[in-house]
């Protein structure tokens, strides 16, 4: 069964369209520079309705210790996506610092984007290929560009792996059969404008993995 991940919530009714249609994951952004930016106090109050249904994900980029010390304490994630230019060690001490566990999203275009997934897999708990924002851009992802699913066509990772970039309700099921995922994860797809969550997207979204996964 394919899981998904609907990334950037901003809003409860966001929230409840993800938990309503079988979201494994909803994921907060803290990332100033995002329009789906979110404060730890509010993003926890957000997410609260999400406790034991699905993983709270924090999404941060090159986040400095006192802003994961707060996401931490005030919204207690389950796993935190490293969505910048983290290393491994940083990503140890993340763990250290919050008791987390990782997600590393790694900027895919070419075959050789791979090399990095191999020395990444002892240090996460999942891995996150997304596509490569186009040049200039001040965010590393959620801008709706995508890359060729069949770079992932019969490769073989000891982590779980999320296939994301450019996904929407109307092209998920080809991402899976193409690229074989057994994790998806969309934000920019499921919206009206950036950073504006749609919960009928979210919803044909969600239908749409249930309908093309294996256990279906």
């Amino acid at each position: 069964m394919t899981e998904a991940k609907i990334c950037g919530l901003t809003t409860p009714d966001a929230v409840d369209a993800a938990l309503a249609g079988g979201a494994a994951f909803v994921g907060a952004v803290m990332f100033p520079k995002s329009p789906r930016h979110l404060e730890p106090m509010h993003a926890a109050t957000l997410f609260e309705r999400a406790r034991g249904r699905a993983k709270v994900v924090a999404v941060t980029v090159d986040a400095d210790d006192a802003l994961l010390t707060e996401i931490a304490l005030i919204l207690r994630p389950d796993l935190i996506q490293l969505h910048g230019s983290e290393t491994a060690a940083r990503a140890e001490q993340v763990r250290t610092l919050t008791g987390a566990g990782i997600i590393k999203a790694l900027p895919i275009r070419t075959h050789e984007d791979f090399a990095e997934a191999e020395a990444w897999e002892p240090f996460v708990d999942h891995l996150m290929f997304d596509a490569k924002p186009p040049a200039g851009s001040d965010l590393p992802g959620g801008v709706g560009a995508r890359f060729d699913w069949a770079l992932l066509a019969d490769r073989a990772f000891r982590r779980p792996w999320f296939v994301a970039g450019g996904l929407n309700p109307a092209n998920v099921a080809e991402a899976m059969r193409i690229s074989g995922a057994p994790l998806v994860d969309v934000s920019s797809g499921v919206e009206s404008a950036p950073g504006v969550k749609e919960p009928a997207l979210i919803a044909a979204f969600l239908k749409a993995v249930t309908s093309a996964s294996p256990a279906a």
